[in-house]
């Protein structure tokens, strides 16, 4: 049986990025939450799972400093590769997000997240993925969570997904945390597919 990181690196080896069925050309929605934080161009934001995203791309041209994390290997090397000598402003990291974060990351201010929470199906892993939000995620940084919502696929990627409502994603937080705005919308994947997704940006305010 495949481990996750052979999984995710058997899926990128052998994909195109424009042919993932996450792949998105148009980052206007990511954008829209971000621009919604105060001068999140010069933060530190966190990707939790970056895949081989060409989000990178917007965010290299500001001051931001990019804390870059996936699974796969296979998938940080193309993103490596394709960015070129950019990539050395980059902290890299390659691991399951439900495992502990290493403790030389600086504060985030901004954890960003879109198609990687709901991978993780089992309990401990979910309890785990907060526990590492509230370890890094510092007092006024804030958290965009962009997951399959309760009316999405049931599958991904050959994988079970834990669908969430914006009830359970709040929850999840705690009382640490404050929403500030959601959103529902209908993602079309590279193949046609309609795919429903639930926005959440929240601050932290304690």
């Amino acid at each position: 049986m495949k481990s996750k990181a052979e999984h995710w690196d058997a899926i990128f080896a052998k994909t195109a990025s424009r042919e993932l069925g996450w792949y998105e050309g148009d980052f206007s929605l990511s954008l829209q939450f971000l621009n919604q934080i105060e001068n999140w161009q010069t933060a530190t934001i966190f990707l939790a799972g970056a895949g081989t995203t060409n989000l990178i791309d917007e965010l290299l041209v500001t001051n931001a400093k990019l804390i870059v994390n996936d699974i796969s290997a296979e998938a940080i090397n193309i993103l490596n590769g394709r960015i070129g000598e950019k990539a050395k402003s980059i902290t890299w990291l390659c691991q399951d997000i439900s495992a502990p974060l290493p403790n030389f990351l600086p504060p985030i201010d901004i954890w960003f997240d879109r198609a990687v929470l709901h991978f993780l199906v089992d309990d401990k892993d979910i309890v785990s993925y907060f526990k590492n939000i509230n370890s890094f995620v510092k007092i006024g940084g804030h958290v965009i969570l962009a997951e399959f919502s309760k009316t999405g696929a049931l599958k991904c990627a050959g994988l079970n997904v834990h669908r969430y409502s914006l009830e359970e994603l709040t929850n999840n937080l705690g009382a640490d945390f404050q929403l500030i705005n959601h959103l529902e919308t209908n993602f079309i994947n590279p193949r046609g597919d309609l795919r429903p997704y639930i926005y959440g940006l929240f601050k932290r305010i304690k």
